[in-house]
């Protein structure tokens, strides 16, 4: 025996046998696939039990029929359909995705694919299709059109974006404010905080992925330079996402144009240094390498005050706790809110 034909007996099934008949049963049994026939010279047309299921008729009730297949078609698609005397005598015949209504009033979105077949001479004479039921898929697109047509008018008109992001921060993920800003996803991240105050692209950063390790919804501002030369001010506001088991699908990210009172500068507040603790301190002074006596010279105060003030001893309106924030600012370090409340330590 040949080497191919061992190759074909190997791996050849012993006692099965599928006619194209079974095959094409098997596909329609889907309910979403059907297919048709037409011998022009007799009239003769054939429908699959598929299209009959597509089109939502009986069998035993309805004679395969191309004009009655018209009448099923949406009018305002109707026109776009070939007619019986384009098909037959002209041979035109070609694929489109059209609305159906059947008999029961139930509308579908169905894609044809057909072939006019031609004698020696040239003349048409005879022609078979498929028909798809794509009514999910035009449905899906149609409502993703609709969203995107959404989110560009409220950047357009309010300057706010929606997007979302995935479970972990990565650069250039960002397909949809890429769209609406103009900006490629690779330019994206670095977009963010160009053009603004010294060092603000590395808090961005910084806070995004305290934010992202938090898991809870949380805000960041910075400056986006668009394509255009502007350079707005946005407030971003993160909110995860969660499946059933609690953990995070993606991130639903909501920009918008930042007030002055939402600014970096509101979080020098005297209120809002009433939240830090001691443990952001020691976590700031981490981060800068710093000892507690680099901080204590940094702030001009004594070695056994940064001890008692990162271990919450002294009360939190107290006149060295500002000194030392006010010295790690000048180092370098932001103390951004997470989740509306909490502070986060972040270095520039």
């Amino acid at each position: 025996m040949r080497d191919d034909a061992l190759n074909r007996a190997s791996i050849a099934p012993t006692g099965l046998a599928f006619s194209s008949r079974e095959f094409l049963r098997l596909i329609e049994s889907c309910g979403l696939t059907g297919t048709w026939g037409w011998t022009f010279a007799t009239n003769e047309q054939v429908w699959s039990p598929g299209l009959y299921r597509i089109l939502g008729l009986d069998p035993s009730r309805v004679r395969p029929s191309y004009d009655y297949f018209l009448s099923l078609v949406h009018p305002d698609d109707r026109s776009e359909i070939e007619t019986t005397t384009q098909v037959m005598q002209d041979g035109i015949l070609h694929d489109h995705t059209y609305r159906l209504i059947r008999p029961d009033g139930s509308l579908r979105i169905l894609s044809g694919r057909g072939e006019v077949y031609l004698t020696a001479d040239g003349r048409p004479r005879a022609a078979a299709g498929i028909v798809l039921d794509v009514t999910g898929q035009e449905q899906l697109a149609r409502a993703q059109a609709a969203e995107r047509r959404r989110k560009q008018a409220l950047f357009e008109q309010a300057g706010v974006i929606t997007h979302t992001l995935p479970p972990v921060l990565a650069e250039g993920e960002t397909p949809d404010l890429a769209t609406l800003t103009g900006l490629s996803s690779a330019a994206v991240g670095a977009a963010v905080g160009a053009g603004g105050e010294p060092g603000e692209h590395a808090l961005w950063r910084e806070v995004l992925e305290a934010g992202f390790r938090s898991g809870n919804t949380f805000t960041s501002i910075g400056t986006l330079a668009l394509p255009d030369g502007r350079r707005e001010r946005f407030q971003t506001t993160l909110v995860p996402m969660r499946d059933v088991d609690g953990s995070i699908l993606e991130w639903i990210s909501l920009m918008q144009p930042a007030s002055p009172e939402s600014d970096l500068r509101a979080e020098e507040s005297a209120e809002f240094d009433e939240g830090i603790e001691g443990y952001h301190l020691r976590a700031a002074r981490g981060l800068l390498d710093w000892s507690m006596t680099d901080l204590a010279n940094a702030s001009n105060l004594s070695f056994s005050t940064i001890r008692r003030l990162e271990e919450n001893a002294e009360g939190p309106a107290n006149r060295s706790r500002r000194a030392v924030i006010s010295a790690l600012r000048e180092a370098g370090i932001r103390f951004p809110r997470i989740d509306g409340s909490s502070i986060a330590v972040a270095k520039v």
